[in-house]
């Protein structure tokens, strides 16, 4: 119901052309009205022409959109929030093809993973005092150098290990959990990467 009022006020202005004075020309109503319905009517033919994406087009493109913006999450881009992180990437997960291999999901999966956990590592870096290793980690993951990222993980580990706060281990969790997907999924990480 909302979408016809919604048709109908965005047709109102253009077809009554409202005005202080008023003019009535019959045949300038027509004309536009004309127009107006022959417009919608070309518009929507377009769409039943277009084919449609195929659906390995479309997983390649969401792969693709959540990679990218995985990389903008690491050199800070994004509003860090975990919740729009979240938003984007189950967004995304929900209007996967059906064809999609488990795979590409799991990839996906682990995007999201590795995205919620960069949050939570920049949540704790100012506490722990981790800004240059943790920047260092996070560069790597924008340049789509999951080798160096891991071995830098592995290092920033070994750090907070020696540390006995609850948020040393919060964070380690969150190095073991980035650096577990990055190895699982080193090619879809590593894909585009320059180079």
């Amino acid at each position: 119901m909302a979408a016809i009022f919604t048709a109908i006020a965005s047709f109102f202005p253009p077809l009554l052309a409202p005005a202080n004075q008023m003019t009535y020309d019959t045949q300038q109503f027509y004309n536009t009205t004309l127009a107006i319905i022959g417009g919608s009517g070309v518009a929507a033919l377009s769409f039943r022409l277009m084919p449609p994406l195929s659906p390995a087009f479309r997983t390649r493109r969401l792969r693709a959109l959540t990679l990218r913006d995985l990389r903008r999450l690491a050199t800070g881009q994004i509003p860090p929030t975990p919740e729009d992180w979240k938003g984007r990437v189950y967004g995304r997960l929900s209007v996967l093809p059906d064809e999609a291999l488990s795979l590409q999901r799991s990839q996906l999966v682990a995007a999201l993973s590795v995205g919620t956990e960069i949050i939570k590592l920049r949540c704790n870096a100012r506490p722990l005092d981790l800004g240059a290793e943790l920047g260092e980690v996070l560069e790597a993951v924008a340049r789509g150098d999951s080798v160096t990222a891991t071995s830098r993980l592995t290092h920033l580990n070994a750090e907070l290990a020696v540390r006995k706060s609850a948020e040393a281990l919060h964070a380690r969790g969150s190095v073991l959990a980035i650096s577990e997907a990055l190895t699982q999924h080193a090619a879809f990480f590593d894909d585009g990467a320059p180079g």
